[in-house]
């Protein structure tokens, strides 16, 4: 073999550079950090050239005629074979421009933008510190982003305090209290939290409003998808059901 994609081959099966990156791909993330290096790649090589010689073993002791191993099979076999005919029946689903403009106009609820606060913040142990540090700030001896270098204790300090957008619900409700409500560009009195004493300063809020619909486009269809896979769904199941009623029988018990 003079292909340099080549690594190995065991009677017809050959095991390429290719096979290889695939198994690496298919692990998940904390696996992969073993095994993406040379030393890793090895170990793979070694695992698939295993599994083709305990295959070839398998064969020449005809263990694909076992009367278990065909009975493993054919459960494999139903179980895929019933997911596919799902899959197909919900991949099926499509819908227009039409039908999702009318789904938004009639499900506007369900496209709320919710309202977002943009904000920072200085976090100290205890509350004497955090009134000093205020009235520096207040009397412009200092900068919020400079103070948020000295003396907050937060990883966002060297961030100068920034939080970034959040939502509600993403911050403690003692903090979430006073950033949803605290005028845009003044700074709070110390907040106490389970995590200390907190100096907020808002930066930018928006209102809760109603989506409109280019905006929520993509989410629109991923509902309507959604809704009309189910009745799908339930609507074959019902056919189903009746088509074969004769020969489905539910135990209840007693």
């Amino acid at each position: 073999m003079t292909d340099t994609n080549f690594l190995a081959k065991i009677g017809d099966k050959i095991i390429t550079k290719e096979d290889i990156e695939a198994a690496v791909n298919s692990l998940d993330q904390f696996q992969r950090a073993q095994f993406d290096n040379e030393e890793g790649r090895k170990r793979i090589l070694a695992d698939l050239i295993n599994q083709e010689l305990f295959y070839l073993d398998a064969i020449e002791n005809k263990l694909d005629q076992d009367e278990n191993f065909i009975k493993e099979i054919e459960l494999i076999k139903a179980n895929m074979l019933k997911q596919y005919a799902i899959n197909k029946l919900l991949s099926a689903v499509t819908v227009d421009e039409d039908e999702k403009l009318k789904f938004f106009e009639e499900n506007k609820e369900q496209f709320i933008e919710e309202e977002t606060a943009t904000a920072k913040h200085i976090l100290v142990d205890n509350e004497d510190l955090a009134k000093e540090v205020e009235s520096k700030i207040n009397k412009k001896e200092i900068s919020f982003e400079d103070a948020a270098v000295q003396y907050s204790t937060c990883p966002s300090n060297m961030n100068g305090g920034d939080l970034g957008t959040f939502g509600r619900g993403q911050m403690v409700p003692e903090f979430e209290e006073v950033v949803f409500t605290i005028p845009v560009g003044k700074l709070s009195s110390p907040v106490k939290t389970q995590f200390g004493y907190h100096l907020i300063l808002v930066t930018e809020r928006t209102e809760q409003k109603q989506s409109e619909y280019e905006d929520a486009k993509k989410d629109v269809e991923t509902s309507l998808i959604y809704k009309k896979q189910g009745e799908a769904f339930v609507g074959k199941l019902d056919e189903l059901t009746n088509k074969y009623k004769d020969i489905l029988v539910i135990n209840k018990g007693e």
